[in-house]
């Protein structure tokens, strides 16, 4: 096996993919700048309040696209294009009904969602504010998602980057003008996020405009069976977006009992800071989904073991280089969003960040295995593993701390799941090299 042009196409594509994910993460961060500038900590609750809502627009979107994009580059080789073009309708159709979902939230219960999501009297208007906001604009954000996803898996992971950035910098530019300039508030903040995604796809539009594309989209019936596979192969990403929000609303109904709306407002530091060093992962993970799905389709296992190899180190290595960074920058980091300059909320954010990021290899570690188990379509253990990490470990580990009113057990809870679900991923994976080594000896004696 030839491993160089294996190696070329991972670092093309993992550049292209952690640079648009990180520069999504970074415009989610600097509506938390800005927001912390023009309406200080209360701001930031209220943000942090409305933040599980991103995940599940972002977990919805990322299931059809992920699991349509990746059964579109397994049949891309060895099928007709009316093939993948049904692919492509069918995850349309699907994120076409989610959309009509969330518009029906947005228009008749965003305030109960808003109650629901944990707001008191003191944040209610301004998390209201923003999270109908969002939710109206739904469709963009899911439909940038799916445009994303697919592009990715058709060789345009340079455009499909390009259409994320594109949106990011427009989002930072009219956060400034709508918070400050015309003085807007939470409103201007939401509408600065939400016209993001429209500059987004319009940039990704070159790919169908231009006739690049292997899909398009058909008006036919949905099919229910497509769309079960899309969705059981995607599952594992909406796992993992839908578990970070249920993390969110967890977090923020315990550390609210122990340090009050100071402490969600810290929370809301570290959450927004994990979301930029987390999109490295993501953008690992789905820079390599195309190129593991493509050689799974032609049963090459040994180029997908070098690929989930490539993948562990550079996770590993990133790991190590950022929080080294963290943990001597932790102070100038929580400073740039303390603009009220609390020194209660200062020193709550710099310990709670130096504990909290003790995750990230473990993160890398289950992010990178989840995407090899779906593209060996072993889908299951893909959502074992994003459900251990997401919720099965972190609830109960997050409710214990809680009960022994212990803060810092509060910020160890997402890097002792997450390193569980490590060990676990790491064990099943030996089992199915174990397994599938003893198949090849086998066949090699007969």
């Amino acid at each position: 096996m030839d491993r160089k042009p294996i190696r070329n196409d991972f670092f093309r594509y993992i550049l292209a993919n952690v640079t648009g994910s990180v520069g999504v993460s970074i415009y989610i961060l600097i509506d938390t700048f800005f927001i912390s500038k023009g309406m200080g900590s209360d701001g930031l609750a209220a943000l942090n309040l409305a933040l599980p809502v991103f995940n599940f627009l972002n977990g919805f979107g990322l299931m059809l696209g992920t699991g349509g994009g990746s059964r579109f580059s397994m049949m891309y080789c060895r099928t007709e294009r009316e093939e993948t073009d049904r692919i492509f309708s069918n995850a349309f159709m699907a994120t076409l009904f989610i959309a009509a979902l969330f518009e029906i939230t947005g228009i008749f219960f965003s305030e109960q969602l808003t109650h629901l999501l944990g707001a008191d009297a003191a944040v209610f208007e301004m998390s209201h504010s923003y999270l109908r906001r969002i939710l109206l604009f739904s469709p963009a954000f899911l439909f940038n998602n799916l445009f994303a996803c697919f592009m990715r898996n058709d060789c345009a992971p340079k455009l499909a980057m390009l259409g994320m950035l594109s949106g990011c910098l427009v989002n930072v530019v009219l956060d400034y003008i709508f918070i400050f300039r015309l003085d807007m508030g939470m409103d201007g903040a939401a509408l600065a996020t939400c016209i993001a995604p429209f500059v987004s796809m319009g940039i990704m539009s070159i790919h169908i405009i231009t006739g690049w594309n292997a899909f398009s989209l058909r008006l036919s019936l949905p099919s229910p069976k497509m769309i079960r596979d899309i969705v059981s192969l995607g599952l594992h990403s909406f796992f993992t977006e839908v578990s970070g929000g249920i993390v969110i609303m967890i977090f923020n109904f315990v550390i609210y009992r122990l340090l009050g709306n100071t402490g969600i407002a810290a929370y809301g530091v570290i959450a927004n800071t994990g979301i930029v060093f987390t999109a490295i992962y993501v953008g690992i993970s789905s820079g390599v989904q195309p190129l593991m799905c493509r050689y799974h389709g032609r049963e090459n296992d040994m180029a997908i073991r070098y690929l989930l190899k490539l993948s562990v180190i550079t996770a590993l290595l990133f790991s190590a280089a950022a929080y080294a960074l963290l943990f001597v920058k932790a102070s100038p980091i929580v400073a740039v969003f303390n603009s009220s300059g609390s020194p209660q909320l200062q020193k709550i954010a710099e310990h709670g960040l130096r504990l909290y990021f003790l995750f990230m290899p473990f993160m890398g570690i289950n992010t990178i295995l989840a995407v090899y188990f779906s593209s060996s379509e072993k889908p299951r253990t893909a959502q074992m593993i994003s459900l251990m990490r997401g919720t099965f470990l972190v609830i109960p580990l997050a409710f214990l701390a809680y009960f022994l009113g212990s803060i810092d057990l509060v910020w160890l809870t997402i890097p002792v799941a997450e390193l569980i679900t490590a060990a676990a991923g790491g064990a099943i994976f030996a089992f199915d090299m174990k397994r599938i080594l003893s198949e090849d000896l086998k066949l090699a004696y007969r």
